[in-house]
């Protein structure tokens, strides 16, 4: 999660995350689930905003 949303610059939407990530590299799956998000002050909003949303350690 850390290396996707590298250089994010907080409070940010899911659609500005998920270009992030993208660009960043991040698999498809975690791309679609930024997306739709709202909008989070930083990483922790982030994991809570994703919590049981994705396999692996997301």
């Amino acid at each position: 999660m850390q290396k996707a949303l590298k250089g994010a610059d907080y409070p940010m939407d899911g659609a500005a995350m998920a270009d992030l990530a993208e660009s960043n590299g991040a698999d498809k799956e975690l791309v679609d689930a930024l997306r739709p998000m709202r909008e989070v002050d930083g990483p922790n909003g982030v994991m809570k905003e994703l919590k049981g949303q994705l396999g692996g350690d997301a």
